[in-house]
């Protein structure tokens, strides 16, 4: 037996037997990171939350999302029970929909470095309109690579 610490023991919240602590304000603390274990594969990650949820900033409304997580890592990885915490910390956040997305990338692309992110949106129609915005971070040249058709 190795006397080598396991690559995931500094995650705390996965297989924690303790009860789930939810997040009742924006965190972006909670996130937790991994290394990636194929850092020389060119591989895409793909999240998604289809029960994400917001306020907005005007009427304090719940606003509904499908939010999409692509990226392709580099020596981090995002740990999703982590992920889901955070998601879940924008409930009571009042913000509009295309500053959810813009926040969400920028602490992802913060927290992993990947060689691109994309995080979308697709938000619930209010008064008739859907707002799908769609944040893209890193190496926007490369992410090209991945959508050639």
């Amino acid at each position: 037996m190795t006397t080598e610490q396991s690559p995931v023991a500094h995650l705390t919240l996965l297989g924690s037997n303790n009860p789930t602590d939810y997040p009742t304000e924006y965190d972006p603390a909670v996130l937790e990171s991994f290394d990636n274990a194929h850092p020389g594969q060119s591989y895409m990650v793909e999240l998604e939350c289809p029960e994400f949820t917001s306020l907005c900033p005007k009427t304090s409304q719940p606003d509904f999302a499908n939010v999409t997580i692509r990226y392709v890592p580099d020596q981090k990885l995002v740990e999703s029970k982590s992920l889901k915490l955070y998601l879940f910390s924008f409930r009571n956040k009042g913000e509009f929909h295309e500053n959810c997305i813009n926040t969400i990338a920028k602490d992802l692309y913060a927290l992993m470095q990947p060689k691109w992110i994309e995080v979308r949106g697709d938000f619930m129609p209010r008064g008739g309109i859907s707002i799908n915005p769609v944040a893209r971070l890193g190496d926007l040249q490369a992410m090209k690579e991945w959508f050639r058709d």
